[in-house]
């Protein structure tokens, strides 16, 4: 799906598309060191050392199908981190963010709480990925409800019980804790649907 302004010319429309299929082709080309899930590890542990001390050590990283309700997830005990295949096509920054996030919770479990987004903080453009997920976010839901909108809600992905998963929500949530449940007396937003 392609918005475009109202009122611009045929000729402007079709220009337009083939400049964003030709910056898409060169972003793909420049993504493609992402294709696997060994390379997903090896940018994840660069990751942790670089903003995170190191201290986060997953025991794996890697692409999953389509989550429906989750951009990644991440399970604790296990130390194994899952990410959406939704996310292949994004810009760098925005998978290096949804990797950083996923690290914290290797760090700060059990939700979303100030000292989890004081650790996803350090990563530089936090602000400008969870902006860029929120947009992502409205078109993937357009998409599935045939461009009328929606919920982008559906199934559930299966994912381990007791994983910190994170949807739209808790991946652009309030990083100063305002949006934890727990904190609202309810259950960690890792748990939500």
């Amino acid at each position: 799906m392609v918005l475009m302004p109202a009122g611009l010319q045929r000729a402007e429309e079709r220009r337009l598309i083939t400049d964003m299929l030709a910056r898409l082709g060169r972003s793909r080309r420049r993504a493609g060191a992402r294709t696997s899930d060994d390379e997903l590890l090896r940018r994840a542990r660069a990751l942790s050392a670089r903003w995170l001390d190191g201290s986060p050590r997953p025991s794996s990283v890697r692409w999953v199908p389509a989550m429906t309700t989750r951009w990644a997830s991440c399970s604790p005990g296990s130390r194994d981190i899952r990410i959406s295949e939704s996310l292949r096509d994004v810009p760098a920054y925005v998978l290096d963010y949804v990797l950083v996030h996923e690290l914290a919770h290797l760090v700060v479990p059990g939700g979303h709480p100030p000292e989890f987004w004081t650790a996803v903080r350090r990563f530089p453009r936090t602000e400008r990925a969870m902006g860029y997920l929120e947009a992502y976010s409205r078109v993937l839901r357009s998409d599935a409800a045939g461009g009328e909108g929606g919920d982008g809600r559906g199934v559930r992905d299966g994912s381990p019980e007791g994983d910190d998963g994170d949807g739209l929500g808790d991946l652009i949530g309030d990083p100063h804790g305002a949006d934890d449940d727990e904190a609202a007396g309810g259950a960690p937003s890792g748990a939500r649907p």
